[in-house]
């Protein structure tokens, strides 16, 4: 008898386990209508690359990639001169257009991707491969793999580090770029001529002086670096930088960004500390996402002193499910806009196994089609980072 029940349990929890939804087919039910929608929006749309918007004040080439700094503004005093920073104040007459041509070729590539993934139906990738030959292939119209002359300031530089933050949007892109290399749709070499361009890429940011700054940076903008170096070496298959971004979350970002009750104290320092904390848990689950599988959950690594990513996310999580309940200064900006669909809720929610997080992101609003909220949303597709 005591037999016959002990196999009844094993039996019912073997169905209970057979029962729960994978990770791809819980988020498959929240996001397949909008990336459908979103998918045929985007399947005859013309490919835009940098070579379209060119900037006098850029000190590159019109296959330069180029912007100004976020926060620099004509000092009143002295029009003429060099810019002033007011920090957390966004300046509406910079450059911005390669920055919104790289966000939607993210839109366009996560898009397109999704949808493939969904039905698998080959009309989404023939429609994005135009676009990732315009951006990283084709002589006229390619992107030259560096950012040299990002968030420049008038009057004092033509580039700085800090400017490859504008590149995390290009991570979805090569997510979609590994969804068409796994099609086995298109012809190998078309594929290592995309991939290529993110070896380049991925070669500049680990070895120049900019992307040396960035890493060291020491605020969300060293966690964006790592976000970009794991998901451009995940691509190209260069496992030395996947495995010094594991040991970079370990070693530097947590230790050294978080406070010991899971806050970020650089990211509350700002003017705008709400959107920025916000940003920078969702860049760390990020990282933490694209380097995590089943032999290795960085979302429960902790450190020594008792750091981690569940703490991170316990600490935000009740500011993210009330925002009234914020204790800190309000942004200077923006404020009403946060927060929407987190990714750290969702990341978090599945390898920490937290339905609350996970129930609580399917309740946030979608992400709005705002410049500045754009702009901090990397991750807009989750459907194309649930593959590792």
């Amino acid at each position: 008898m005591r037999l016959k029940f002990l196999l009844f349990i094993i039996f019912i929890g073997i169905v209970s386990c057979s029962e729960k939804p994978s990770d791809f087919e819980f988020v498959k039910t929240h996001v397949e209508e909008k990336v459908l929608v979103d998918a045929e929006k985007y399947l005859k749309l013309e490919p835009r690359t940098v070579t379209a918007d060119i900037s006098v004040r850029s000190a590159g080439t019109k296959h330069d990639f180029y912007s100004e700094g976020d926060y620099w503004w004509p000092d009143p005093k002295f029009p003429d001169s060099a810019y002033i920073r007011k920090d957390g104040l966004t300046n509406p007459d910079n450059f911005v257009a390669h920055r919104r041509s790289t966000i939607k070729l993210s839109q366009v590539s996560g898009a397109l991707a999704s949808a493939y993934l969904l039905n698998k139906d080959k009309k989404y990738l023939e429609s994005l491969m135009p676009h990732l030959k315009a951006w990283f292939v084709n002589d006229d119209t390619k992107m030259n793999p560096h950012l040299l002359y990002a968030q420049a300031i008038k009057g004092k530089v033509t580039g700085r580090g800090i400017g490859i933050i504008d590149t995390i949007h290009l991570i979805e892109v090569a997510l979609a770029v590994k969804v068409i290399e796994e099609s086995e749709q298109f012809p190998e070499a078309e594929v290592n001529a995309i991939k290529n361009w993110f070896s380049q890429y991925l070669k500049w940011l680990t070895t120049h002086e900019y992307g040396i700054t960035e890493r060291d940076n020491g605020n969300n903008h060293s966690t964006c670096w790592a976000m970009q170096v794991a998901a451009f070496a995940n691509l190209v298959n260069n496992q030395d930088e996947i495995n010094f971004c594991k040991n970079f979350f370990k070693e530097t970002l947590l230790p050294n960004q978080m406070a010991e009750n899971g806050s970020f104290p650089k990211e509350l320092s700002r003017t705008k500390p709400y959107g920025y904390s916000i940003f920078n848990l969702d860049a760390m689950c990020g990282l933490a996402q694209l380097l995590s599988n089943k032999k290795e959950n960085l979302f429960i690594y902790e450190t020594n002193d008792g750091k981690s990513l569940k703490l991170g996310i316990e600490f935000l999580y009740p500011y993210l499910a009330d925002k009234k309940s914020w204790s800190f200064k309000k942004d200077v900006m923006y404020w009403e806009d946060w927060p929407t669909k987190q990714p750290s809720l969702l990341f978090g929610g599945i390898y920490l196994d937290n339905k609350i997080y996970l129930d609580t992101w399917t309740k946030l609003p979608e992400i709005p089609n705002k410049a500045e909220v754009l702009r901090n949303m990397p991750v807009r597709y989750p459907l194309v980072w649930l593959r590792n």
